[in-house]
């Protein structure tokens, strides 16, 4: 137990260093919130949201599953995404995944991890479109630092293709979907320079017709 009241004393000492820097902080805080973001990312507890690119509590709505994925059948996810943009109004939603990325490696190893691998799926199948040119890269670590990337797009790509997003748009809502990946190695994000800020950036048949049919 000594272990988890270390948790609870660090809490009190977190608690009263923000007071001190700025005693109306947490009056604030508990009235509402109000981010500009909201960050998709990997569960690896290496990759702390708010820390890594310097915000506080409340200005960052986070995320976070195995592999940072978007799956519109997750409706944890599907509903993190619609709480944002129809209630929080966030202008930005950031997917960000991460080199060296267990949940990526998993999806390809050919092996059994459980329940998981039905997770990992979509990685498996990214991988096996994408086969011809992970077969040109010199290193393993290479292969797996471009298919996180290639994740970090699709994920994109599946946040712009929800409803949520294009029923956004339709109603003139400033809203982009933005694709970044963390780097373990020296705490660096990298833009992988994948932002959508409309169906305009969309294929045709992943464009959600958002206009009312007549009776």
């Amino acid at each position: 137990m000594h272990k988890l009241q270390a948790l609870l004393d660090n809490n009190v000492k977190w608690a009263e260093g923000i007071t001190r820097e700025d005693p109306e902080f947490f009056r604030r805080l508990s009235e509402a919130q109000s981010p500009e973001y909201l960050w998709i990312g990997c569960s690896d507890s290496r990759v702390p949201a708010n820390e890594i690119v310097g915000l506080l509590p409340g200005e960052i709505f986070v995320h976070r599953n195995i592999a940072n994925l978007v799956v519109h059948t997750d409706f944890n996810c599907m509903s993190v995404i619609e709480f944002s943009v129809k209630v929080l109004k966030v202008k930005h939603i950031i997917v960000c995944g991460h080199y060296g990325c267990g949940g990526v490696k998993a999806a390809v190893d050919n092996t059994s991890h459980g329940l998981i691998d039905n997770w990992l799926y979509s990685i498996k199948n990214l991988y096996y479109r994408n086969k011809y040119r992970m077969d040109t890269l010199q290193s393993e670590e290479a292969r797996h630092n471009y298919l996180c990337e290639l994740n970090v797009t699709q994920q994109v790509k599946n946040v712009a293709h929800s409803h949520v997003v294009q029923d956004a748009w339709s109603r003139g809502q400033d809203l982009t979907v933005h694709g970044w990946i963390y780097s373990l190695k020296d705490g660096l994000v990298n833009d992988l320079g994948i932002d959508i800020h409309s169906p305009d950036d969309l294929a045709d048949e992943y464009r959600v017709n958002n206009t009312p049919q007549d009776s």
